[in-house]
């Protein structure tokens, strides 16, 4: 029974978007492992950008900074 666990930060990710990512991974694990999707369990964690930090800044940081002029 495969698990998989995908973590993305809350920025406008639509329902359908996430249904998409469920079926596709399912597609994955079905076509090159041969896992049965009728087992396979795919899970989406929203995170806040506040929640989530790269290389000592939090994402939402890192965006401002990327957003402001330089």
């Amino acid at each position: 029974m495969p698990y998989v666990n995908i973590r993305i930060t809350n920025e406008a990710v639509t329902p359908e978007k996430k249904a998409a990512l469920i079926r596709r991974v399912t597609e994955l694990l079905r076509d090159t492992l041969g896992k049965n999707p009728a087992t396979t369990v795919v899970v989406i964690d929203e995170l806040s950008t506040d929640n989530w930090g790269i290389g000592g800044e939090t994402v939402t940081q890192i965006r401002r900074k990327a957003a402001s002029p330089s």
